[in-house]
């Protein structure tokens, strides 16, 4: 009897010796970001328009505003952010050896890099809606995908751009040299240095690298799209906190965009909210009354947060790629759903 007490204490300490030491392996990432007091994000810092490194030394474009729209919910403070350049082939690992905490890098959405069997990443909503295209020289006589036959296509290596490109022109019996390279700086270098009669990247991205070409319209991007790009910012896979996290503060800034919400107006929204009981879905969504930011592990006022630091989903595509900016890109499908485009968030209750 005896015998069986001393195996029974043996067990039970055992037991709590294995929660002790399993329990920070469980802990959320968003739990270590609040305590550290800033976020480590993940980017490109070479594309104009979505994350790039300007004359005063800042980083600026698409990524790293939602960068900010993440640290201002998380954190609460929007330039509590260190953002950390990554080629193509860096991006997952720094995700999954934990040196960054989330990516917001140009990276598509695809099954491969969610699944678990894959990268076993996780996806937030598409923040930009691209396609994969083909930038030539105007004097090349390239005008289509045929043009390319036995030409050479500066591609970055190890992308879906590279499986892409091969897919399609394969698909068409169109042979051609690929020229690989790490980056997207070096592979606009090695276009601009005529190391490849064309170069092939996401529409958005041969747009942006044109923008810098001091010679920039003598270069043009051809007709054909070769792929879905769904671009979205991702997390590590299995921490269901931080990606409930990531996917609502997106959310939030297509969500306020729908509802009128802006940098400008919310301070206004937000007294009107707390001045009318009746006003519910707006009350919730700014987090006078309820718990909707509690349910993901932010404060209930993180969209308040989020849209007095960045503004809203279409004022964010506004400054870094509309009509006004460095790199003007058509919204295209990256309008709000009721415009034309399919941007749209679900219920805020």
């Amino acid at each position: 009897m005896k015998r069986l007490f001393n195996s029974i204490i043996t067990l039970a300490l055992l037991t709590l010796s294995g929660c002790a030491t399993t329990t920070p392996r469980n802990e959320s990432r968003l739990d270590i970001i609040s305590r550290r007091n800033s976020l480590v994000c993940g980017i490109s810092g070479k594309i104009p328009g979505f994350s790039f490194l300007d004359s005063n030394g800042q980083y600026s474009g698409l990524d790293v505003d939602i960068c900010k729209a993440f640290a201002a919910a998380f954190i609460g403070d929007s330039s509590k952010v260190e953002y950390r350049p990554l080629t193509a082939a860096e991006r997952f690992t720094a995700l999954r050896t934990g040196e960054i905490d989330v990516l917001s890098r140009n990276t598509t959405f695809n099954l491969s890099r969610d699944s678990i069997g894959g990268n076993g990443l996780s996806f937030g909503p598409v923040v930009f809606h691209d396609g994969q295209g083909v930038m030539v020289s105007k004097k090349s006589g390239i005008n289509s995908l045929y043009d390319l036959a036995s030409k050479s296509i500066c591609v970055g290596s190890g992308t879906t751009t590279e499986q892409n490109i091969n897919d399609a022109l394969e698909s068409l019996s169109i042979p051609y040299t690929p020229i690989k390279y790490q980056d997207l700086n070096q592979v606009v270098s090695g276009y601009r240095q005529g190391r490849c009669q064309a170069m092939t990247s996401d529409r958005s991205q041969l747009a942006a690298a044109r923008s810098s070409f001091p010679d920039s319209t003598d270069h043009v991007i051809l007709d054909e799209t070769l792929s879905k790009e769904p671009l979205s910012p991702a997390s590590v896979g299995g921490d269901q906190k931080l990606s409930d996290a990531v996917r609502w503060v997106i959310y939030a800034l297509i969500s306020a965009e729908e509802k009128g919400i802006t940098k400008d107006n919310i301070k206004m929204k937000l007294q009107l909210a707390k001045d009318n009981p009746q006003l519910k879905p707006l009350r919730r969504f700014l987090g006078v009354e309820g718990d909707l930011g509690k349910k993901i592990g932010l404060s209930n006022d993180f969209v308040f947060k989020v849209i007095s630091s960045t503004g809203n989903y279409g004022e964010i595509y506004n400054k870094n790629l509309g009509s006004n900016s460095n790199v003007p890109i058509p919204r295209g499908l990256n309008k709000l759903y009721k415009k034309g485009g399919i941007q749209i968030s679900p219920p805020f209750n």
